[in-house]
């Protein structure tokens, strides 16, 4: 494995870039410069529900008239999804992972009622980690 520094700038195209995006952006193809390291971005468009193509053209055009070319290919989550499925496979098969069958009003209800705090800042408890695994259920 390289010791060269490699920095990404991993935008979410729910919207346009903000500017104190740029900002992030901007530093670290500043500390990749500086280093002799890699800058790379990555399009974080896992939520499906509000990621556009539209707020990813308009990033990347961003990103290209503040001239911060990526050194390599942008990445988009999405398009890695298949990898994704396999390394979550690898870890269940080595017991280095479990599955949850919990629904997210589960999770924030068990939440509120340890630390009577707001979900704002909800921590996964690992209610399932020692749960037999349950057949046709689809991951969570």
């Amino acid at each position: 494995m390289s010791n060269k520094i490699r920095v990404r700038f991993a935008p979410s195209p729910t919207g346009h870039l903000h500017i104190g995006s740029l900002r992030v952006a901007i530093f670290n193809w500043l500390f990749a410069r500086h280093h002799n390291g890699v800058y790379t971005v990555r399009i974080e468009d896992t939520d499906t529900e509000r990621s556009t193509p539209e707020y990813t053209e308009s990033i990347l055009e961003s990103l290209a008239w503040a001239d911060l070319q990526a050194d390599e290919s942008v990445v988009t989550q999405s398009e890695r999804i298949n990898e994704h499925k396999a390394l979550i496979q690898q870890l269940l098969d080595q017991g280095k992972a479990y599955r949850c069958y919990c629904a997210q009003d589960d999770h924030i209800k068990r939440h509120k009622a340890k630390a009577g705090r707001d979900e704002l800042y909800l921590k996964y408890d690992g209610f399932c980690r020692d749960k037999e695994q349950q057949e046709g259920k689809p991951f969570v």
